[in-house]
This record gives structure tokens, C-alpha cells and sequence, in this order.
């Protein structure tokens, strides 16, 4: 997601970063960035921090609230030192001042997401909830009816909903990570790996603690947090 208000430099930035190959969302203005992220699965955000009903400090905060992981770039004009430090300590993971080289926004943009997609990849071999058990690496888990052996599709759907947790999922975002983009199979096969699972994993599939439906947009995994004593 590019958030920039200056419509050359985003209509430019948006050029440049599809010639690299990536999809880009622009947004032109503050209060419109919650909604698109709400909405959406963005892999990097680009946020200017002058922007009009809502500047990009306050944005960081409210998504960091979300999402401790989305790499955050802010891309702006203010260049004193303090700005700086500020934009960082409300979590941006990088700060590049304006006027910038445009081949070392491309260069940045393409490190964080490196380091990103190592970093969920590696983060997550294996994840508990509840009684449940399952280990991405081998295929194995552990549910309510004793040990489960995955397909590799299933491991691939339970990892993206549970990488994403608290997140709703698209079926379209499901069928681009699973399936990919030229074999899509019908949106009732998910449905059928979600029934699956909550037999495996729901003590009461028909009122699911962990794995839900949100009606015509897709699925989300929620962890409920423990109760204290």
C-alpha cells in the first residue's frame, strides 16, 4: 500500500514499483488507510506522514496495534533529525526523506521484504491452540480425535489462516497463496478443507471457536485469549 497525497509522486512511485513486479494500492489520503488495510493483505506499506484527516504517525500507531510484523516505510518530507526518531519509535521499520533516489526506495522496499518473508517463514514450524498440535514442516498434527496426517494443501490453508490470525482472509487471497494464480479450483473446495478442519481441531465444529466464517468475504483464525484465574 503506497499512501502518499502529492498525486506526481504517487502516480509516479506507483509506476515504478509495478515495473518491479509489485501490486500496488494507492491511497491519497489519512482516513481512508484503516479502511484498505482492514479490507486488504499488503505485504509493505509505504506512509507519508503529512496527509491530509489523519498524518502517518498516527496511522503506524493504529496499525502496530494490529500488526507488529508489516514492514512500514515512511517516505516524507520532514528531514530533521528528531522527525526521524520519532517516526521510528512509533514502529516504522525504515525512514527515507524527500527528495529520494528513486533506485534506493526500490532497493529498501525490496531488502524489508526479503527479511519479511524470511522471517514468517522461518517463524512458523509448528503452532498450539488449544489441545491442538500442528507441525507445518512434516505434515503432522494433533487434534481432537487423535494424530491427523495434512495434505499439503491443508498445511498451506491452516498456515496462511494462522500466520494471519485475527485477520480476515479473502477466498480470492486464499486461492492466489494456496492454489496459486493459474489453477484455481472452485471456492466450495475451501469450504470443504475448512469443514475439515474444525472436525479435526472444534470441539463443537457447528459453533467454532478457532476457525470462522465471515460471511461472503472469507475465513479468519482467532486465538481466544485465556481467562485469568
Amino acid at each position: 500500500m503506497l499512501v502518499e497525497d502529492e498525486e506526481n509522486i504517487r502516480e509516479t512511485l506507483k509506476l515504478n514499483l509495478e515495473l518491479e513486479g509489485y501490486e500496488v494500492i494507492t491511497v491519497a489520503n489519512g482516513k481512508d488507510v484503516m479502511r484498505f488495510y482492514r479490507d486488504q493483505h499488503f505485504d509493505l506499506i509505504l506512509l507519508d506522514i503529512m496527509l491530509p484527516e489523519v498524518d502517518g504517525l498516527q496511522l503506524c500507531e493504529q496499525i502496530r496495534l494490529l500488526n507488529t510484523e508489516i514492514p512500514i516505510i515512511f517516505l516524507t518530507a520532514k528531514d530533521a533529525g528528531l522527525d526521524k526518531i520519532q517516526g521510528l519509535k512509533k514502529g516504522a521499520d525504515d525512514y527515507i526523506t524527500k527528495p529520494f533516489h528513486l533506485e534506493e526506495l526500490l532497493l529498501r522496499v525490496q531488502n524489508l521484504l526479503k527479511r519479511s518473508q524470511k522471517n514468517s517463514s522461518a517463524s512458523l514450524e509448528e503452532f498450539f491452540f488449544g489441545n491442538n498440535y500442528v507441525n507445518f514442516k512434516n505434515l503432522d498434527a494433533k487434534g481432537l480425535q487423535g494424530d491427523i496426517k495434512l495434505t499439503k494443501k491443508e498445511a498451506m490453508l491452516l498456515k496462511l489462516l494462522i500466520e494471519r490470525r485475527g485477520e480476515v482472509v479473502s477466498r480470492e487471497q486464499i486461492l492466489q497463496s494456496v492454489w496459486g494464480y493459474d489453477v484455481y479450483p472452485s471456492t466450495r473446495t475451501i469450504d470443504n478443507f475448512i469443514l475439515s478442519f474444525r472436525k479435526y481441531f472444534e470441539e463443537d465444529p457447528r459453533n467454532p471457536v478457532y476457525i470462522h466464517s465471515v460471511r461472503s468475504v472469507g475465513y479468519q483464525f482467532i486465538l481466544p485469549e485465556k481467562k485469568g484465574d
